[in-house]
């Protein structure tokens, strides 16, 4: 057992979303290596970049990051353009690095960081808060404790006998509790998350979990603040698995159905494309709602849902499909007294399926 014990809870949520995000990579696994295959992988690359420096600041996209990346000239602020050009080197050379080695800790935020900062690749050598507008929500330990903090989460990490997507968001965690840098330490800790996962699976090196934390960015920001005042992870953990989890989904339902261009907002599906435009359906549903009663043959959860669907997006699927189909009595919770349950499903209301069953009509004619 390690000497130094992270305070985190391992809580039933985070069991239940652990069970559902090792289902899922099992799904993940399955799948064959494919021009397909690696077109999502550098697409999902790319995405991931753009989230963790957008969350940050950075104002470039993804169609400018790809031009960086094929020697295109691209007029944005030289600032802007070196994060990248540093966040593709640091992710490049991910596979030479081991998590819990500090001296590629230090190497990874130098290359990160190369031009950006004066002291890039060493520990700050003063205090740090982290500031919400003009707020400072979190004072990082004195810099004087830095080394000895680090020297303790790393060994930790070393011996930790916890499954590896739970050490990755505890380690996340206290890596931004920390603070160990002058400046860097949100990019260093996604980018560390995902070297954790990817020494695990390699599959989940290319994983776009910090797009999703960008749509996320409130909620993320919200769950460090929560596990800060309570002394336990848990609520940052609950919420990076979720996203995890999410972007393990888009990924094996991309792998079906892969954009052209990599993208950090959720596609429409492509039945809400053939109805939106005038396809076989003639009934006064809009056509998220034509769609969602379509895929629902039984009660389903979210996760399944999605995947069904072929969505990214977490946030977008709730507002832009349940919750209006919810409002409009279309479909019911299996727990409605619960209604954040992991263990929901959705299931259609008779309202719901005479809807279902007009469609059908409509489309019968139209094929008649």
């Amino acid at each position: 057992m390690p000497d130094y014990q992270p305070p985190f809870t391992v809580t039933p949520r985070i069991l239940n979303l652990l069970a559902e995000t090792a289902t899922a990579i099992g799904r993940l696994s399955a799948q064959q290596e494919s021009e397909q295959a690696l077109r999502l992988r550098r697409a999902n690359r790319i995405r991931s970049i753009q989230g963790s420096l957008a969350i940050e600041g950075n104002t470039l996209s993804t169609e400018q990051i790809t031009a960086i990346i094929e020697g295109k000239r691209v007029i944005a602020p030289p600032r802007e353009i070196l994060e990248v050009q540093n966040a593709l080197a640091a992710y490049d050379n991910m596979s030479h690095w081991q998590p819990q080695r500090e001296n590629d800790l230090l190497s990874a935020h130098g290359m990160l960081m190369r031009g950006l900062l004066e002291d890039a690749g060493h520990y700050r050598h003063r205090g740090v808060g982290v500031m919400a507008g003009e707020t400072v929500i979190h004072m990082a330990p004195p810099a004087s404790r830095v080394g000895v903090l680090g020297d303790k989460l790393l060994g930790w990490l070393q011996q930790t006998d916890q499954h590896p997507l739970i050490a990755s968001c505890v380690f996340h965690y206290e890596f931004e509790f920390i603070h160990p840098f002058a400046d860097g330490n949100g990019r260093m800790g996604r980018l560390w998350q995902t070297l954790i996962l990817a020494r695990w699976n390699p599959l989940l090196a290319n994983l776009p979990v910090e797009s999703l934390v960008f749509a996320h960015q409130t909620d993320y920001y919200r769950a460090i603040q929560d596990s800060t005042a309570g002394a336990d992870s848990a609520p940052f953990i609950e919420f990076m698995l979720e996203m995890i989890l999410d972007a393990v989904v888009a990924y094996v339902s991309a792998h079906v159905t892969l954009p052209d261009t990599p993208q950090v907002t959720p596609q429409d599906t492509p039945q809400v494309k053939d109805v939106a435009s005038g396809g076989m359906y003639s009934v006064d549903l809009n056509a998220a709602m034509v769609v969602l009663l379509q895929a629902l043959t039984t009660a389903m959860t979210r996760e399944e849902l999605q995947m069904k669907l072929s969505l990214f997006d977490r946030k977008s699927f709730r507002e832009r499909y349940l919750a209006p189909a919810l409002r409009d009595g279309l479909i019911t919770m299996t727990l409605p007294d619960k209604p954040k349950s992991r263990l929901q499903k959705y299931a259609l209301t008779d309202w719901g399926l005479q809807a279902k069953r007009g469609l059908k009509i409509n489309a019968d004619k139209r094929q008649a």
